[in-house]
């Protein structure tokens, strides 16, 4: 079968139905358009033939009559499915259903498969990931999810823009995992003959361009984490980064709560969203708390980074969670507020107050030197984004990396190592900035109100197929 290289289309469905929309019942337009897409639905009685016809707006009547349309009886026999390009007048049947006469049409493109039974949506899950061009026509909600999520990234490009941001890439492949606490993705260079890995964050770089002048930066791209799959976690996914010189992680919560607000407005027309279910609310402000004070909270006793290793230890071991020997006392009251409080955070807030310990590239806290002016944002019990005032000090900065070296030598795959580029940075001079991680992918599934990752992903990662 041979299927022509073009077709003029020159109308929309969504369009027509919009522009057409005055016309009575049984009235014609007196106007030829030129139409494409596939057909959802077709059946014939006798002389006349009405099928369904979508395209990337919506949908439209065809209205086919035997004495109009060209080769009739092979248009009454296409299969769902079908590309097809057709041109004829816009009318509206006695029946009120807006339509496209058919006079002419064109076989564009044959449907082999199959897209559910009278296209009311392909129920196997794991067809609908691995072939995601098939859940778009069978499954509307798929479409809209996905275009949310490209409204969601527009909206904060322009966002940023207008603020002023400077958008920039940045390598994704590099000589040393860092950037963040994450098991990496390793492949090999051949021509430099050396191992480099796939990014896991671009935080670094970006700040090397803060050190260079660039005052307000951002980028929005993917990144990679050799991590397991869930509701909630996919191998690759993509992450908002940006900085800001003179700011603190202060300044950075007020433009988060602002922005977050702003684009739900931008996307959505409201900050009023329901989430399976359950209403919230993402308008400013967001509430504050710190991780000892969520903690305490939860486990029934005051707990802090300067509680003692026995008594952390203590309360994990009493929730089964698995601690490990080389865990101080940042560390474990991080493992506690996770297990105890982070599933139960609904509403936004900002947990702040993180421990040095679980914060390598974090400035510490100017009131309390064991803890960081870090903050996650949390909503629908999970973190959406992560943001501090970040470390400036090269010295310091080397010490945290020599932690992180004594973890990662430990068997901590996920610690990171000693970026002697990174620290020679910041021995040009790093002036007082703030930070912030943003994940889209997370951010998307509470707009869009699903709960799995996948489904605000084009092409999720699967297990493949063996033979």
């Amino acid at each position: 079968m041979t299927t022509p290289y073009t077709f003029a289309q020159n109308a929309y469905a969504g369009n027509l139905q919009t522009t057409y929309a005055h016309l009575g019942d049984g009235e014609e337009s007196g106007a030829s358009v030129a139409i494409a897409g596939r057909v959802m639905l077709l059946r014939r009685q006798g002389k006349l033939a009405f099928g369904t016809m979508r395209d990337s707006t919506g949908e439209i009547q065809l209205f086919a009559l035997a004495q109009v349309t060209t080769e009739f009886e092979s248009f009454v026999k296409l299969h769902l499915g079908d590309w097809v390009g057709v041109r004829g007048e816009v009318v509206r049947t006695k029946r009120g259903e807006l339509s496209v006469k058919v006079a002419e049409w064109e076989l564009l493109a044959e449907a082999r498969h199959n897209f559910g039974e009278k296209w009311s949506g392909i129920a196997d899950v794991d067809l609908r990931y691995r072939h995601r061009e098939a859940d778009l026509w069978a499954n509307p909600e798929t479409r809209k999810a996905l275009t949310l999520r490209s409204d969601v990234v527009r909206a904060f490009r322009e966002r940023l823009w207008a603020s002023g941001f400077l958008e920039v890439e940045t390598p994704m492949l590099n000589v040393m995992a860092t950037g963040a606490t994450a098991r990496p993705f390793t492949t090999f260079h051949n021509s430099l003959d050396s191992d480099f890995f796939l990014r896991i964050a671009p935080e670094l770089w970006l700040k090397r361009l803060v050190v260079g002048g660039y005052e307000r930066v951002f980028e929005l791209g993917r990144v990679f984490r050799n991590e397991g799959l869930s509701p909630r976690h996919n191998p690759e996914f993509t992450m908002l980064e940006l900085y800001v010189a003179y700011w603190d992680y202060k300044d950075m919560m007020a433009f988060v709560e602002e922005t977050v607000a702003g684009v739900a407005l931008d996307v959505l027309g409201t900050t009023e969203i329901t989430y399976q279910g359950r209403a919230l609310s993402l308008a400013a402000p967001w509430e504050k708390k710190t991780m000892a004070e969520l903690t305490s909270a939860a486990v029934g006793e005051d707990v802090s980074v300067h509680s003692s290793v026995e008594k952390l230890r203590s309360l994990l071991l009493e929730r089964n969670a698995t601690v490990e020997e080389v865990w101080g006392t940042g560390r474990l009251l991080a493992e506690l507020f996770e297990l105890t409080c982070e599933a139960d955070l609904w509403d936004p807030i900002f947990v702040t107050e993180h421990p040095v310990e679980v914060s390598p590239l974090a400035r510490r806290h100017r009131n309390d030197e064991a803890l960081t002016e870090r903050f996650e944002s949390y909503a629908v019990g999970r973190e959406l984004s992560n943001g501090f005032s970040e470390l400036t000090d090269p010295d310091d900065q080397r010490k945290r990396f020599e932690d992180q070296a004594r973890l990662a030598a430990a068997g901590d795959e996920e610690a990171m190592g000693i970026d002697e580029d990174y620290i020679r940075s910041l021995e040009w001079g790093l002036p007082p900035t703030a930070g912030l991680g943003i994940g889209i992918d997370r951010l998307v599934m509470l707009l869009a109100d699903v709960s799995n990752i996948r489904e605000v992903i084009a092409f999720p990662t699967l297990k493949p197929l063996r033979d």
